[in-house]
């Protein structure tokens, strides 16, 4: 059973990177142009112009604290006791970001998690929805750390970012770590302090 969690998971995990990427760049006003998922829960977003620059570096950093930011968001919404709107946001979320997917598995992926969290939202009772939001923000908190301890300077987005400012990929691997433990300090103390 854990190893089908972590699988769902990690494609969970790639579309909130990808999906950060891209929120990123349309807060910065450059409307990404598509996102590509793989059924090996990898991904990449594209722009129709270059992203260099301090608006390149945010996007480019924005990946790998998405899932954590996300999950940060999530945990502060259920502490003000609205877990129910964490589901709608997160099928809000999802299905924007089906606008962007291009050619690719996520054209399965993402309607499937849009579905399973319609399923829950219409068939399950508040208690089972709150269960859920729960075990997705804690999902998404615990992802980051993983993803960003997995990945390291290994990571693409960090061999751009290095190549964009020359700090080393250490040094955004670094950033990642601190950022993701951070939220999962403050989503978990939340969350632990909501039940």
């Amino acid at each position: 059973m854990i190893p089908f969690l972590w699988a769902l998971a990690s494609h969970f995990n790639t579309m909130a990177h990808e999906g950060a990427h891209a929120l990123a760049g349309a807060l910065l006003g450059l409307a990404p142009s598509g996102v590509t998922l793989s059924p090996r829960a990898t991904g990449g977003t594209s722009f129709p112009v270059s992203t260099r620059g301090l608006r390149g570096v945010v996007i480019g950093a924005a990946g790998y604290l998405g899932p954590s930011g996300f999950g940060l968001c999530a945990a502060k919404l259920i502490e003000t006791g609205r877990a129910t709107t964490v589901l709608w946001i997160a099928v809000i979320l999802l299905a924007l970001l089906l606008f962007l997917i291009r050619k690719s598995f996520g054209l399965v992926s993402v309607p499937v998690a849009i579905a399973l969290l319609a399923v829950i939202m219409r068939s399950a009772g508040s208690g089972l929805e709150e269960v859920i939001a729960y075990g997705m923000t804690w999902m998404l908190l615990l992802s980051g750390v993983r993803s960003a301890v997995g990945h390291g300077i290994n990571a693409a987005d960090a061999a751009i970012l290095s190549s964009m400012t020359h700090i080393p990929r250490r040094a955004w691997a670094l950033l990642w770590l601190v950022g993701t433990l951070l939220a999962v300090v403050i989503g978990g103390k939340w969350l632990v302090l909501r039940s």
